[in-house]
């Protein structure tokens, strides 16, 4: 599949971080991994395991899931999915030697992301 899912999040409202956490641990197992300087909760996903990867955390707009599609020009198809009828909520932004990503609205109003297939500088 052409720019498949690579990511998904799971958020609460920070009073609802643990909980969620814990929820998604005891349920299914899931081992969640605080990382990096904001201990985002990365699941973590044995090598041989397909699937995108993911994470449950908290996130200031409350409430959510959100799905992150894997690109190789994100600058091109963040303007594509404008050109398509999507609002631009985050442009392109990059966490050095991590992530660059981007966040839209599609024409339904469900928040989607972006993220480039190559990993930034650090």
């Amino acid at each position: 599949m052409a720019n498949p899912i690579v990511h998904f999040e799971i958020m609460g409202t920070e009073d609802q971080k643990e909980r969620l956490q814990s929820f998604y641990r005891d349920t299914f197992d899931w081992v969640i991994q605080p990382t990096g300087d904001m201990q985002y909760g990365m699941v973590v996903k044995p090598a041989a395991e397909v699937g995108p990867g993911g994470a449950v955390d908290a996130s200031p707009a409350g409430p959510g899931v959100m799905i992150y599609l894997g690109v190789d020009d994100i600058r091109a198809a963040l303007a594509k999915a404008q050109a398509n009828g999507a609002e631009i909520t985050m442009d392109v932004t990059t966490v050095p030697g991590m992530v660059t990503f981007a966040q839209f609205r599609d024409p339904a109003g469900n928040l989607m992301g972006l993220v480039d297939n190559q990993m930034p500088d650090a």
